[in-house]
């Protein structure tokens, strides 16, 4: 290939490059900027606070339940129902579950709950029937249980501070929604658990356009795991968790079925108020992941091929470029480059993580691509995946895609 052909191929990729960063990557990140904080939201008076009914399910979490569980306990919130299922754990969860439900119930008979009196009730479940993912069958069985006009969907890793519900209600009620779904804090103890987090965050802001979300003539749907609040009505409307009940990213799905279904969804940041404890290390984070991002590409080779391509030539070949190219090229690339550090930089600010990590950029993306990579590769090699140690073949996951 001739030189000439190099320098022209090279200058309208990264013209091509830069001009995404500018016109997409611009437009997000004023998006992100205009997301609101819950934080900024007075919390709702006792009269304005409809049922809740805080849903979670948990399987071999003993380790990270019972911390979740004490913040759970000092929830101000003056009708709340919290659901939590133990889906067929082989360690002391189902103990654990059993014991949090009887001590409310003690102490809210002696009128000594710590917060408002909540209801709190453990759910069991032995096996699991044909035609269902672990996770919506256990938040299923405790939605048919609860009694809320609003149901919270959550994880069982999740910490809650003590006044987020009523901010949450409030938020709703101001935005119309039949849904808010929030984005929360994530513990990152360890380098890798930043480098990995934050390109994370940086790009699934990339990919959904969360500011978009609450407009009802886009398409952009959201919905974060640790905090998706529904109405009842609402839920019931879409299919609940029965027409997810084969979707590994159950919890984003559930956004676009309301989304698309013409219900009112939103979107808000809810720094420090809501915190989760996901994978740590290098290691558990790329495990972690391995049923999740082939499940996110639609179990589509072509489209899982496309984008680490994609996430390669967006972030990172402009890094080599602005060292190797020269004249036009160069500058497209530096274009690109600066407008990466700069969105990647505020993700670190608002997930209180030093700007200084994203210099790391072009290492997250790498990490990144070799993630999704290794998810395609492991789930089609294995003709399907894993979950909650129970196989789903690849062809039930493909047919139960919403």
């Amino acid at each position: 290939m001739s030189t000439s052909i190099i320098h022209w191929t090279g200058l309208a990729v990264f013209g091509c490059v830069a001009v995404a960063w500018v016109f997409h990557g611009l437009r997000v990140a004023y998006g992100a900027l205009r997301l609101p904080s819950i934080k900024n939201v007075a919390p709702a008076g006792d009269a304005e606070c409809p049922r809740i009914s805080l849903i979670f399910a948990a399987r071999d979490e003993e380790e990270k339940l019972p911390a979740a569980l004490a913040t759970l306990a000092r929830i101000d919130y003056p009708e709340l129902e919290i659901i939590g299922v133990d889906d067929r754990s082989q360690d002391s969860t189902g103990r654990i579950l059993a014991a949090f439900a009887r001590e409310n119930t003690r102490l809210a008979e002696m009128g000594r709950s710590i917060a408002a009196p909540v209801r709190v009730r453990a759910l069991h479940i032995d096996s699991l029937p044909s035609g269902w993912l672990g996770k919506p069958h256990a938040l299923y069985q405790a939605y048919e249980k609860s009694t809320g006009e609003w149901l919270l969907f959550t994880d069982a890793d999740v910490h809650f501070a003590p006044d987020v519900l009523r901010r949450a209600v409030r938020l709703a009620k101001n935005q119309n929604a039949d849904h808010l779904t929030l984005f929360c804090d994530v513990e990152m103890p360890g380098f890798w658990d930043k480098v990995l987090l934050t390109f994370f965050g940086m790009a699934f802001h990339l990919a959904t356009d969360p500011y978009r979300v609450s407009d009802p003539n886009s398409r952009a749907y959201v919905g974060i795991g640790a905090f998706q609040m529904v109405r009842r009505s609402t839920y019931e409307a879409v299919g609940t968790h029965r027409r997810l009940a084969m979707e590994v990213v159950d919890d984003i799905k559930l956004g676009k079925i309301i989304k698309q279904s013409g219900f009112r969804s939103c979107a808000a940041l809810a720094p420090e108020l809501v915190v989760v404890h996901w994978h740590s290390g290098l290691g558990n984070l790329v495990r972690g992941v391995t049923k999740n991002f082939f499940a996110s590409a639609g179990y589509n080779l072509a489209i899982a091929i496309a984008a680490i391509i994609a996430v390669l030539l967006m972030n990172v070949a402009p890094f080599v470029a602005v060292v190797v190219a020269h004249g036009w090229t160069r500058l497209f690339a530096a274009i690109a480059v600066a407008l990466a550090l700069g969105f990647h930089a505020g993700v670190n600010v608002v997930l209180r993580v030093s700007p200084l990590y994203a210099l790391t950029h072009p290492l997250g993306a790498i990490l990144f691509a070799y993630m999704l990579l290794r998810s395609t590769v492991v789930t089609l090699w294995r003709g399907g995946v894993t979950w909650r140690n129970t196989f789903y073949p690849l062809d039930e996951l493909k047919r139960g895609m919403v």
